[in-house]
């Protein structure tokens, strides 16, 4: 069962541990790539980094799924796009505390929420990022 076969404002616990594998998924793989990228000084210092880079994401994901869920609760309005961008300006809040600056979480806020609540609208409405091939 995904993400988006559980109905919204139900199931929190179940919602937020599929977005928090979801974020520890797309940690690792940035990670992978920061490493190749910028090589570590030495072994412990790439497995710190990678750490770091995985664990931040994890969170991200916990907290948006938490935030999205008890938000269509509290709201009592279950399929409201606005509970989407109040979990992703959570994650964005976040990523502030997490760099000490309040610039970034208030960007990371508003970039985040409007991107969850327009992956929700797009949801809703049957948004195709790709369509099939033209011949």
């Amino acid at each position: 069962m995904g993400y988006w076969d559980i109905p919204e404002g139900t199931a929190c616990v179940q919602k937020t541990w599929i977005s928090t594998k979801l974020g520890t998924a797309l940690g690792m793989v940035g990670s992978a790539y920061h490493l190749v990228a910028v090589q570590p000084e030495s072994a412990m210092a790439g497995l710190q980094r990678a750490t770091n880079i995985t664990v931040t994401m994890a969170t991200m994901g916990a907290v948006f799924g938490m935030a999205t869920c008890l938000s269509a609760q509290a709201r009592d309005a279950p399929d409201d796009p606005f509970n989407y961008f109040v979990g992703g300006c959570a994650s964005g809040i976040f990523i502030g505390a997490r760099t000490h600056s309040a610039v970034t979480g208030t960007s990371a806020c508003l970039g985040l929420g409007v991107l969850a609540f327009y992956t929700k609208v797009g949801k809703m409405e049957g948004w195709k990022l790709a369509g099939t091939p033209v011949r």
